[in-house]
């Protein structure tokens, strides 16, 4: 299937639909379609006769990641860089996205992971609905959130993006609008004629497609499970929130960690169970080094997040530092055993060390560089790379 073919393109007047076109693969963003979307992008961008871009995938999900198996190919091959290139092009669609001076709506009518969290959440609005499945899964396979997470989940409230981050936790349509990573909540059944709506518009003013917005958007109720939801106050005097922000505020895993078992102690909840087992799970190496990194991203513009994503990402890609990538593509993909074996197996085992490497540049690599951006004009200074 050609890159032309898996990203649909549609005309309506001043607005551009692009449609993920992988419905079996759950739209896994492969290279062919992320080299296509930046092209998109930039071409869109100079064109004056364009005023909007939706964005959007065909069948029940918007796009469930990036597309791995042919990293994993290329790395067992000892092509590494290849791996790199396929993350060097899809940063570069996502930091477009994040500076972008056209209007952008992604409409998440299904699962939104990985990449797919890349590819609308840097955008201006994003339409979640009750079939939205929202995760940042990565560090179960030995990876952590990229795609500008350490950007975009530093900015949620309070320290609830560490906890996304670093358990992987699903969140849902009325999640995302509570805690805002979604800027609206629409209902599916009302997406064909708010896309119609939006196909009138022929403005650049981004308040037109604001008030078409707010005219479908709704306020769903939460369910029982959210961790936004106010618990009963007679079984639980504090809400998940608070335990939240309670215990992924320490500076440390093994801190944290050691906070969600003495919660235990005072609170029978399996949602803290489930919350300490989904740690346990994990690549011990790549909770460290996403913690790491929503703490840097806090204090970093997005071009900044995207630059030091990027060194990280190499230094997963070549394995130097630790094989649990590969490990966890297997465990997880391959043999489908799901049960990695991580190394180092234990959080106190991964030293402080060990992770200062990954936010590193990569040495003693013919050709390797930092990653350059498109030139982008009218930015602020936060918003462009910096040297690390």
């Amino acid at each position: 299937m050609t890159s032309h073919s898996q990203v649909l393109v549609e005309e309506k007047s001043s607005v551009r639909i692009l449609t993920f076109n992988r419905p079996k693969q759950l739209n896994a963003l492969s290279f062919n379609m992320i080299s296509r979307l930046l092209q998109l992008y930039l071409a869109y961008e100079e064109d004056p006769s364009v005023k909007l871009v939706i964005l959007k995938g065909q069948g029940r999900a918007f796009c469930a990641g990036g597309d791995i198996p042919p990293v994993v190919r290329d790395i067992l091959q000892g092509k590494w860089r290849h791996g790199a290139d396929y993350f060097n092009v899809g940063y570069t669609a996502n930091y477009v996205s994040a500076t972008y001076r056209k209007v952008q709506v992604s409409i998440l009518n299904g699962i939104v992971m990985g990449a797919g969290a890349g590819l609308s959440t840097h955008g201006r609005f994003r339409i979640a609905t009750e079939n939205t499945v929202f995760a940042m899964p990565e560090t179960a396979l030995g990876h952590f959130p990229d795609v500008g997470a350490s950007y975009f989940l530093s900015r949620l409230p309070g320290f609830f993006g560490e906890y996304v981050g670093l358990t992987g936790a699903r969140l849902d349509g009325p999640d995302m609008l509570a805690c805002g990573l979604a800027t609206h909540f629409v209902p599916s059944t009302s997406l064909t004629a708010l896309e119609a709506d939006l196909c009138k518009v022929s403005s650049s003013d981004q308040t037109f497609v604001s008030t078409i917005l707010d005219a479908y958007a709704e306020y769903p109720h939460l369910r029982q499970q959210s961790a936004y939801t106010r618990q009963d106050l007679n079984l639980f005097p504090l809400s998940r929130l608070d335990v939240i922000d309670r215990c992924f505020s320490k500076r440390k895993v093994e801190e944290i960690m050691s906070a969600l078992e003495r919660e235990v102690t005072q609170e029978q909840d399996d949602w803290i169970l489930a919350t300490i087992q989904a740690l346990e799970k994990a690549s011990p190496s790549c909770l460290k080094i996403t913690l790491r990194s929503i703490r840097e991203g806090r204090f970093q513009g997005v071009g900044q997040c995207f630059t030091r994503e990027y060194r990280m990402v190499c230094h997963v890609m070549k394995g130097d530092l630790s094989k649990d990538f590969m490990e966890g593509c297997r465990a997880i993909l391959i043999d489908k055993d799901r049960n990695p074996k991580w190394e180092p197996r234990r959080l106190e085992d991964v030293k402080d060390s060990m992770v200062d490497q990954y936010f590193e540049r990569v040495e003693g690599e013919e050709g390797w560089e930092d990653i350059k951006f498109p030139p982008r004009n009218n930015l602020p200074a936060s918003a462009i790379a910096a040297k690390l």
